[in-house]
């Protein structure tokens, strides 16, 4: 008795965990305005697991008084020795039994016994019922077609095609935006090209008045240090060079390197903003320094932005 008993309390331990879980969730949101509804709706769940899972019990306990009756019945109808072969055979291992309960297989020596009276050409056919776990089956989907109906109409974690369609394209976005992130962050010296959207430029804007107006100037007009609106530069203006020169600094001149600090994501906005800067002719501009920048032909995107630059100074 004492071992059933702990068998039923270990059967009944997921619903108690599920009654727990949903306890602290409730506690968790108590802020929520719709509290009481989940709250209710929670515990029902948890109530139709524990209800579930006593009826699998109770099952079970039937299935034992049904297996008793049998061996009685058999006792009194065919004897000790069929009632004593019958105990025999329940006392096998449980993986025998739990096989051949499963799969209700009936020996070779006892076909004979479910041998219908059709007879086709020689063919004979066998009574065999449906394999039990293939009952089992049907049962469980049965269950299951009562609880999803009870999530899906009766509950407020049940979304319609229309709900789960907009979530899947919803996180579908999210995953896109992750992987251009991700992208993004791929590029360096060697690849970056000239970035002309107003996203990006205005990105590139909040940084380098973060990072770079101190020392050239809030419009880039220059002062500690070079003025970078001028078609003159010290270590190259097109944005792969500006990018280079962002990214590893100018120790020498005084310029830390900024690879540290921003995101190759940043530096790009950034280079791309500085290069944009080319031709705005602020006041009070440093004068020039470097070389005067030589259009790239072989660099398209950098081509017209470049000459703009060039033919406005």
């Amino acid at each position: 008795m004492k071992n059933r008993i702990y068998k039923y309390l270990l059967a009944f331990a997921p619903a108690f965990l599920l009654a727990a879980s949903v306890t602290a969730e409730a506690v968790e949101k108590q802020a929520d305005p719709y509290f009481y509804d989940r709250l209710f709706s929670n515990m029902l769940f948890a109530t139709a697991g524990v209800v579930i899972i006593g009826a699998i019990l109770a099952l079970f306990y039937l299935l034992n008084i049904m297996v008793k009756v049998q061996q009685i019945r058999i006792y009194e109808e065919q004897g000790l020795d069929a009632y004593l072969s019958k105990v025999k055979e329940q006392k096998e291992s449980w993986w025998k039994r739990a096989y051949k309960r499963w799969t209700d297989v009936v020996p070779l020596e006892k076909e004979k016994d479910i041998l219908m009276d059709h007879d086709y050409d020689g063919i004979r056919e066998l009574d065999n019922s449906l394999p039990p776990w293939w009952v089992a089956m049907f049962y469980i989907t049965i269950a299951y077609a009562v609880v999803y109906i009870g999530i899906q109409h009766f509950s407020d974690y049940g979304m319609s095609q229309e709900e789960e369609y907009q979530a899947e394209m919803e996180q579908a976005e999210e995953s896109i935006k992750a992987y251009l992130a991700k992208q993004a962050n791929l590029v360096d010296e060697t690849n970056a090209e000239l970035l002309d959207d107003d996203a990006s430029l205005a990105a590139g804007k909040v940084v380098f008045d973060e990072k770079c107006a101190a020392c050239h100037g809030m419009a880039g007009e220059g002062g500690v240090g070079p003025n970078l609106t001028d078609p003159y530069w010290l270590h190259g203006g097109s944005v792969k060079d500006i990018f280079k020169t962002v990214k590893y600094g100018v120790p020498e001149k005084g310029m830390i390197s900024w690879k540290s600090q921003l995101r190759p994501a940043e530096i790009h906005k950034v280079s791309s903003y500085i290069f944009k800067l080319g031709g705005t002719n602020p006041p009070n501009q440093k004068e020039p320094q470097g070389e005067l920048y030589q259009v790239d032909n072989s660099a398209p995107a950098d081509t017209t932005a470049q000459a703009e630059k060039l033919s406005m100074n």
